[in-house]
């Protein structure tokens, strides 16, 4: 994670004008696609990083790292990996260029599976 004015960041506005343009420019886009697949997702910063809650919770987290930027949807990246095959993945993490966002219809699926999880996992 970035150090500095991101770090500090109390809205997800903020986080972003303390970005490059094109790192900006790919963020933008995938808040822009996590809201059309959660509509009801409340913006939030959690863990100093950009976030949207669902019912309570964190759904997914993003950032622009040093090197890459980075969509945090958690577990279902486990669940998903034909899905995500030839991108950067580890645990939890979708790593991509600025200059080669994720596709809509990949943050689309990514998000709508892990609200599925998050119903299941917060069952009862």
């Amino acid at each position: 994670m970035r150090a500095g004015a991101a770090a500090t960041a109390k809205t997800i506005d903020d986080y972003l004008a303390t970005l490059n343009d094109a790192e900006r420019v790919a963020l933008e886009k995938l808040r822009k696609d996590i809201h059309a697949a959660a509509p009801g997702a409340e913006e939030c910063i959690s863990y100093r990083m950009p976030a949207f809650r669902l019912n309570g919770k964190v759904l997914c987290w993003f950032a622009a790292q040093t090197k890459h930027c980075a969509f945090y949807p958690g577990a279902v990246v486990q669940t998903q990996k034909a899905l995500l095959k030839g991108y950067d993945t580890a645990k939890g993490t979708v790593r991509f260029q600025a200059a080669r966002p994720l596709p809509a219809l990949l943050v689309r699926k990514l998000v709508k599976a892990q609200i599925a999880r998050q119903r299941v996992t917060s069952k009862p």
